[in-house]
């Protein structure tokens, strides 16, 4: 699979909390398309998480109570998720948190679990820039020159930390990695995944060889 040739949704999850296991939810999700290296559609839309938003989450999200009141429940928009990870590579910055929250919904939703090819930009940052002091969503962006693209998009929050904000901004770093991966001749899928273990045998590897005192501190 030419990795050129690939579709990716890149998804963004606003959430009640941090863990779906513990009863959180998702208040708001965007998936931002991108094909043959364009943004070429963007879906966005807040959610009633039938349940309470804690005031430290509104704070950080800008997501509020009221804000979610009447706004479609997330078996609304079911089929639309489902679309979008059944035609396209699921992609989003910490991969594993969004996607638990997504499955979790889907899983609610249909009483079954959900499959997809996926693809982690914190991954991709570390394996293809690890000069970077931080691997988060600002850092990588602000390396490519994008930590502001999304206000030029009219999208219904756009702003740092709404869903589709930060999807834009997440789209548009994958893009430049990609780019950074060919200029390496990682060109195909099974090119990209062999780099990406790699990497990560590297990296733990540094991580055991340090004191234990250092552990701790292996934020992205």
């Amino acid at each position: 699979m030419d990795l050129s040739q690939l579709s990716y949704a890149v998804f963004d999850v606003e959430t009640t909390g941090g863990s779906p296991s513990a009863g959180h939810r998702v208040t708001e999700i965007a998936a931002v398309v991108v094909h043959q290296g364009k943004i070429v559609e963007i879906f966005e839309q807040l959610l009633d998480p039938e349940r309470d938003i804690p005031p430290f989450i509104t704070q950080l999200t800008g997501i509020s109570n009221a804000m979610v009141m009447g706004q479609p429940r997330f078996p609304e928009v079911a089929h639309n998720v489902l679309a979008l990870l059944g035609e396209h590579v699921f992609v989003a910055h910490n991969a594993a948190f969004d996607w638990r929250f997504v499955n979790a919904e889907l899983s609610r939703t249909f009483d079954k679990t959900a499959t997809a090819r996926t693809l982690c930009t914190v991954r991709l940052s570390r394996a293809l820039l690890p000069h970077l002091p931080r691997k988060s969503l600002d850092y990588v962006a602000h390396h490519y020159g994008v930590r502001d693209i999304a206000s030029r998009y009219p999208l219904k929050r756009g702003v740092r930390h709404s869903a589709a904000g930060d999807a834009i901004v997440t789209a548009h770093c994958l893009m430049r990695l990609l780019d950074d991966a060919a200029d390496r001749g990682l060109t195909t899928w099974a090119d990209l995944d062999r780099h990406l273990s790699s990497a990560a045998r590297r990296r733990t590897r540094r991580w055991s060889a340090m004191p234990t005192s250092t552990l701790d501190d292996r934020t992205a």
